[in-house]
């Protein structure tokens, strides 16, 4: 049925009762209003003009628990009037919601029966609506899944499949993916990490963004006119942390990697591949950062390609072995570490580590004795740099062996 069926019932529903009549889909965004009788607040004509309410308020209504509701009841919202709430249901899904507003909160058995009837015909009408949303946004994500497949002739009639669909216009010439993941060990709700990233996606508003997820792990494309700017970015992945925290999923928060833009819908699969290493390196490694972007993760890029059985089996350096076992206080190896991440300069590492020069210089001196090295070789150096950085992914993917 067609947008104006909604209208009508809430149309219908207001002359006979003489109130201001709203439906609002499950995230609250409005899908049909009345006219006013009167009895309109400015919350109602903020989201009449604005076509939602502000997330504080969004997060206040349904700490009420209405999503669970099956009968209409109170909603009382702070700074305006009580509303009846509705709940839109069909075959046990939620759709929306249907609203009444009264000052004192004084509505009569002859309302509340009327909004209950009202809001069956409202699912009614909704249900098909979500059945096509469903199915399209199904298809899209299919789509969406055989672009990043392993298979070339998969890929490529994906690319086929999404021209079809004309889901990006000829402006869309450049392709950027951004993986997001749930950090905690134990999986957030599904229905939480797809509304959380949905969020995000309508953040994207000039341009066009695509989602594809699961219960822990999800993937947005932007196909945009230019490379997606660092604050399109960030207001992506602030929007998805904060619906996670309003959704009651703290311990889930989410880490993101973020590909390299690419410029063919053929090669999206380089960038996917590469936001989702970022992603795995934010996961493990909480001092890089998150987003982490592709491109600025130095060696951890050829590390992380590694799958996790052969860089936990190359970890156990010789040389570093030796020296963590001669080094009881966990001295020398903090100090070959502060060494490679100041570029090998003694100033900068001596003040880093609060020692003297002359200090640095005999812990180097013990190390080169340990491990047989010398930190003049290039060799050597890279050697000892990278077995360090094996160190540090190995204890991190032994931590959450699961990821």
């Amino acid at each position: 049925m067609a947008d104006r069926d909604l209208q009508s019932i809430v149309d219908e529903l207001a002359e006979r009762l003489r109130r201001s009549v709203a439906i609002d889909d499950p995230a609250i965004r409005l899908l049909a209003a009345s006219r006013h009788f009167g009895d309109e607040d400015a919350l109602r004509v903020g989201s009449v003009l604005n076509r939602a309410v502000e997330p504080r308020i969004v997060d206040h209504v349904l700490a009420h628990g209405i999503s669970h509701w099956s009968a209409p009841g109170i909603v009382d919202v702070e700074g305006a009037a009580p509303r009846l709430c509705a709940p839109i249901r069909r075959d046990g899904m939620l759709l929306g919601y249907l609203w009444l507003i009264d000052e004192n909160g004084a509505f009569t058995d002859r309302e509340t029966t009327a909004a209950r009837d009202a809001a069956a015909t409202a699912g009614a009408v909704l249900l098909p609506r979500l059945l096509l949303h469903e199915r399209a946004k199904a298809r899209q994500e299919g789509i969406l899944r055989e672009l990043v497949s392993g298979d070339p002739a998969v890929r490529a009639q994906a690319v086929d499949d999404l021209r079809a669909e004309q889901l990006f216009g000829a402006e869309s010439s450049h392709f950027t993916v951004l993986a997001v993941q749930s950090r905690a060990a134990a999986v957030p709700r599904e229905v939480v990490f797809e509304a959380a990233v949905e969020e995000g996606v309508r953040a994207v508003t000039d341009d066009v963004a695509l989602m594809a997820a699961n219960r822990s792990r999800a993937w947005i494309l932007l196909g945009q006119r230019r490379p997606p700017a660092r604050a399109l970015v960030d207001a992506v992945t602030e929007r998805i942390t904060t619906r996670f925290r309003r959704l009651g999923e703290e311990t889930a928060r989410p880490v993101f990697g973020l590909g390299g833009t690419v410029t063919a819908l053929g090669d999206v699969v380089t960038s996917y591949r590469e936001a989702v290493l970022a992603a795995r390196a934010a996961l493990l490694l909480p001092g890089i950062g998150s987003p982490a972007r592709w491109g600025e993760l130095g060696p951890y890029e050829l590390l992380l390609k590694l799958p996790p059985a052969d860089l936990l089996g190359a970890s156990p350096v010789p040389a570093l072995a030796a020296v963590e076992r001669a080094d009881t206080h966990d001295v020398l190896l903090t100090t070959l570490t502060a060494f490679f991440d100041h570029g090998g300069n003694i100033q900068r590492t001596a003040d880093a580590l609060r020692v003297h020069r002359a200090t640095l210089y005999q812990r180097l001196k013990r190390i080169e004795q340990i491990t047989g090295c010398s930190l003049d070789s290039g060799d050597d150096r890279l050697m000892l740099h990278l077995g360090l950085k094996l160190r540090v992914l190995a204890a991190a993917y032994r931590d959450q062996p699961d990821r």
